[in-house]
């Protein structure tokens, strides 16, 4: 890996599809940057951790102002932190909606707001919002969290027209229902809740996608990869589902 080796910065990289976008860049040739609350468990191979806030806009700021002054060069973003809550609307209360807008969408206003002067300054750069099927219907008992996976959709489209005169281009990659950490320990607090049996639980999850099984975090890093490469230099403002059919139905 060279001096002139591109840089990406991911946010929430230390699990799930966000490990899995780092390793995926990394594999490809980039300088990874992972800024999350916390480390990776085994650090990836051409990938650093930044300990940081994403929900705390100054911590992103101080965050990716220490990346800039380090590489002098930001080529890619991937937004990918984000929590998710199980509620309705009576259900969610104002505490816990701020600490979900605060993750999900100010982390990432943060991080595209502070990484654009580097991008500008290079008229070069990919962007890419970790949305959810979510951006495109809505679900039940998901008040804040389809609201800020909506919000998420809204942001890629302004931002590309904002900024495709400086060759900047920015999309959402929508995920539906990928077998991560924050998947089970979803499906944990149900079976908590209900008394189901998990095993089935996860059964009747990858039954209710079309293609008949869930989403791996691989499949959601590699079209990540591929927006943000030259092969998809004609593509800016646009919304990717990968949600095995779920949103076609």
């Amino acid at each position: 890996m060279s001096n002139n080796s591109p840089v990406c910065v991911v946010t929430g990289g230390s699990l799930g599809i966000g490990l899995a976008v780092c390793k995926t860049f990394a594999e490809n040739g980039y300088r990874v940057v992972n800024l999350d609350i916390r480390p990776f468990d085994i650090t990836p191979a051409h990938c650093e951790w930044v300990s940081c806030d994403v929900s705390k806009v100054s911590d992103v700021e101080t965050a990716l102002s220490s990346v800039a002054s380090k590489y002098e060069r930001i080529d890619a973003l991937v937004c990918n932190a984000g929590k998710h809550v199980s509620a309705t609307i009576e259900e969610t209360d104002e505490a816990l909606l701020d600490s979900v807008i605060n993750l999900n969408i100010k982390g990432a206003y943060a991080a595209i707001k502070y990484t654009l002067p580097m991008m500008k300054l290079q008229q070069s750069g990919a962007i890419v919002v970790m949305g959810s099927d979510q951006s495109f219907v809505g679900k039940q008992n998901s008040f804040a969290y389809g609201l800020t996976k909506s919000a998420l959709a809204s942001m890629a489209k302004t931002t590309a027209l904002d900024y495709a005169s400086f060759k900047i281009r920015v999309n959402a990659v929508c995920p539906g229902t990928v077998e991560t950490p924050l998947f089970h320990n979803a499906i944990d607090n149900y079976v908590a809740k209900s008394g189901a049996n998990k095993e089935e639980v996860v059964a009747e999850e990858a039954s209710a996608q079309p293609l008949g099984r869930l989403g791996q975090p691989e499949d959601v890093a590699e079209l990540t990869y591929f927006l943000c490469s030259d092969k998809a230099s004609f593509i800016t403002g646009s919304l990717y589902a990968v949600d095995g059919g779920y949103t076609a139905q």
